[in-house]
């Protein structure tokens, strides 16, 4: 019987473990102090524990978007950059504690285990940032290059987690694993969302120079597209995402079958709002991904898949927090200028339905409810000892599978992570199939209304 994930001893894998430290929770030398950011901080159990009880509030898209339009003046560069440095360490402290609490033969696995020191090392580096405000355009860029190091350092999070998980199946319930990646993998879409859009900002902004006299000739060498704002695009058109992805998934099921589905988009493909691209990409592609499978696989690739998109009205009404983050930072009071920041026209409900129908017989009664579990998957053991290089990354499985099993059917994360990926900001995955005929799909995105 599958063990259940418990409170245990806390565990600290590897030799990679940074030494650890007393209180007080930062401990400086006349040298460190010299070199605030010259090095990384040891990291002890209790200043994990203190900063994952840091008080915290919810994030919006709206928090995201409030610096203003790049290229950024130098006050408004530094107000990023310190409100990104108050939201980070307390979300990476909440995460390693909670990686602690697995059962001590989960996170001595290796693969677990790797992630566990990437988030300690990250928290070490990012806590001498936090002694104090970041003042100057060349503390912030330093900072700006140990968040793209942190960034690159988390990137295969995801994949790496899922063999350890998989690794770890026997000791572990398949409920309590879809509870902790749940949490968990919701809560590393808003820390690195939070890092990327400091990142877009701070290049978008470059080069800044601390003298206003010559600040805007040196902001206008930069060509950046004026409907994005940092990673956010505030004119997004799902039919034109829609399109790249159809394109992608269709030469994954050429490689694999032969033929490609088409996709017919209906409603109102002009629609646009302010949303994040790159996760409207990934849902988008899952989606594809699963319509396309299944509409070769029961001998209907000739009829198109219908995509429909449909525009709620805006709604005067309040901005909505995150829904599903448990790890969102504590607010940080920075001292923006106000000519730089994002006018509203009303906050506003407004939202995008995207509806994905297919005729691909539907989902079989007694795989329906397994599908927004991380554990659950059509993936062999053999396709997954054959993955050499860890990737498990439903987007990147493209290699042949054995069997009748498609090679685009991912390793059970492309449903979940996308349901993660759409309530992130107050959207929702609702699917309705009708075994024998077909699949719908309903995903709804909120945004943050008309942008000025």
């Amino acid at each position: 019987m599958a063990a259940s994930i418990t409170r245990a001893t806390p565990f600290r894998p590897g030799r990679r473990t940074l030494p650890i430290t007393r209180s007080p929770l930062f401990r400086q030398s006349s040298t460190q102090r010299q070199n605030w950011a010259s090095r990384p901080f040891d990291v002890a159990k209790d200043n994990v524990a203190q900063l994952a009880a840091s008080p915290r509030q919810p994030l919006t898209l709206a928090d995201l978007l409030k610096h203003g339009r790049p290229p950024l003046n130098k006050e408004a560069l530094l107000a990023s950059a310190n409100f990104t440095l108050s939201l980070l360490p307390a979300r990476l402290a909440s995460r390693i504690q909670a990686l602690r609490n697995l059962p001590f033969i989960v996170v001595s696995n290796p693969h677990v285990s790797k992630i566990y020191n990437n988030y300690l090392h990250s928290l070490s580096t990012l806590l001498p940032y936090q002694q104090r405000r970041i003042t100057t355009l060349e503390e912030e860029k330093q900072f700006g290059d140990v968040l793209a190091d942190l960034v690159q350092t988390h990137t295969n999070t995801i994949p790496i987690l899922a063999r350890g998980f998989l690794e770890c199946r026997k000791y572990v319930s398949p409920a309590d694993v879809t509870s902790f990646l749940d949490t968990h993998l919701r809560a590393r879409i808003g820390t690195r969302l939070i890092a990327e859009q400091h990142l877009a900002l701070h290049y978008a902004s470059q080069p800044v120079s601390d003298n206003p006299s010559d600040g805007a000739d040196a902001r206008a060498i930069n060509s950046v597209p004026s409907n994005y704002i940092g990673v956010i695009d505030t004119a997004l058109q799902p039919a034109r995402i829609i399109r790249l992805c159809e394109d992608f998934v269709g030469e994954i099921c050429e490689l694999k079958y032969g033929v490609r589905p088409r996709v017919k988009i209906g409603g109102e493909p002009e629609a646009s709002f302010a949303h994040i691209p790159v996760h409207l990409e990934y849902i988008i592609t899952e989606l594809l991904k699963n319509a396309f499978r299944a509409s070769i696989e029961n001998g209907n690739e000739r009829e198109p898949i219908e995509v429909t998109i449909a525009a709620a009205p805006d709604v005067p009404g309040k901005v909505l927090p995150v829904q599903g983050d448990t790890d969102t930072g504590f607010e940080f009071d920075s001292e923006v200028n106000e000519n730089e920041i994002i006018g509203y026209s009303a906050p506003s409900s407004q939202s995008i339905t995207i509806r994905i129908r297919d005729r691909g017989g539907g989902i079989p009664p007694e795989v329906l409810p397994n599908i927004w579990s991380y554990s659950y998957t059509t993936f062999s053991d053999l396709d997954y000892q054959g993955s050499e290089n860890g990737n498990l990354d439903a987007l990147n499985t493209i290699a042949a599978s054995g069997g009748h099993v498609s090679s685009i059917a991912g390793l059970g994360y492309g449903l979940p992570l996308s349901r993660a990926y759409a309530e992130y900001f107050g959207g929702s995955i609702a699917v309705q199939s009708l075994w024998g005929w077909g699949t719908d799909v309903y995903l709804t995105l909120r945004g943050v209304g008309r942008i000025d």
